[in-house]
């Protein structure tokens, strides 16, 4: 199939909210592993969403290049081609964009895919997130209705962030603390700066102990139940025919326990970020077949090597098999497998 349209998309997300199930959200780098995304969840028979990051973006450009844009259209495009020839659909999304990337990022994919769709085509990319957890909600808030007009023109859905994630990612950093932990209060603010769908469709990455990367059990405490106590002030303080208003979504989910998972699902969560665990599929591979293959991949000792055995084909296939089977089994945990209509 290919890519997701923004109908297709707006109606994934809508039904896993409705069904309490979610779609894993990865991010890649390469083709290499766009091509294991799209396996796995070939695999798994689930819809699915592949995202860059800003570093992502870069690096798809050329590591000397460094340009988010050209990157990101570049994978865009590979996408697009290669995703029809698989029986699922896949919504392509940028993830994290600070305040000081804004301009070099989001803003500009935004316009490319303005200018597409006016000329009858779709977007290059499904949903951009806009990362404010590093300034004041009242700023974050102004921002993001500033961006879910761009776009709506776009017809591209708004992802953004109400709290902190903790850990590190692409340079974006944060403390573990309380502010990891999104309020009622901040749920009611973004509801009325942003509206519950009549502005434009959104998604709300709300914080519950999330932190970037994997920790050792005890360091890090999911509160899965923050989710719920937000969902149902918004209903309470809108009268909202849902009783999850918000489509939820799940930052730094590498690492987590299948409850907590479980938990946030149940509450809202249709979209789970997984970055550390599908780096750790791809590359554990590799290290096994260097080690196994010492001799072939090396000249040593003045000796030819094995060509086979240090294609990067050899290698990069059982990388691509082993990301693709950790991506089943999130599908599997967020209960989206088997899921595909």
């Amino acid at each position: 199939m290919p890519i997701a349209t923004p109908e297709v998309y707006a109606d994934m997300l809508d039904r896993a909210k409705a069904g309490a199930f979610a779609y894993p959200a990865i991010n890649v780098s390469s083709s290499q592993t766009l091509n294991a995304a799209l396996k796995g969840f070939a695999d798994a028979g689930s819809d699915g969403i592949v995202q860059v990051s800003t570093g992502g973006a870069e690096y798809l450009s050329g590591p000397s290049i460094k340009n988010m844009v050209a990157g990101s259209i570049a994978l865009a495009s590979y996408a697009h081609e290669v995703a029809q020839n698989y029986p699922v659909n896949i919504a392509l999304h940028t993830d994290h964009c600070p305040k000081d990337k804004l301009d070099g990022f989001v803003r500009p994919l935004l316009a490319a895919s303005t200018e597409r769709v006016k000329g009858g085509g779709l977007p290059y990319f499904q949903s951009h997130m806009w990362d404010g957890s590093a300034v004041p909600l009242e700023e974050n808030l102004q921002i993001a209705q500033e961006l879910l007009s761009l776009c709506q023109a776009a017809k591209v859905i708004l992802e953004i962030e109400v709290g902190v994630v903790g850990g590190e990612e692409d340079g974006v950093a944060h403390e573990i603390n309380e502010k990891l932990y999104s309020t009622p209060e901040d749920a009611i603010a973004t509801a009325k700066a942003l509206g519950l769908g009549e502005n434009g469709y959104y998604m709300t990455a709300l914080t519950f102990g999330n932190v970037h990367g994997v920790y050792k059990p005890g360091n890090v405490k999911l509160r899965p139940e923050v989710l719920k106590a937000a969902q149902d002030a918004v209903h309470k303080e809108f009268g909202t025919p849902d009783e999850k208003p918000f489509h939820l979504v799940f930052h730094g989910g590498s690492g987590s326990l299948p409850e907590e998972i479980t938990a946030a699902v149940d509450y809202g969560v249709v979209k789970m970020n997984i970055d550390t665990d599908t780096q750790y599929a791809f590359t554990r591979p590799v290290a096994g077949y260097m080690l196994t293959n010492y001799e072939g991949v090396l000249k040593v000792d003045g000796e030819v090597g094995n060509k086979k055995q240090y294609d990067p084909r050899a290698w990069g296939k059982e990388a691509e098999a082993a990301m693709a089977a950790r991506i089943v089994e999130a599908c599997e945990h967020l209960r989206a497998a088997g899921t595909h209509a």
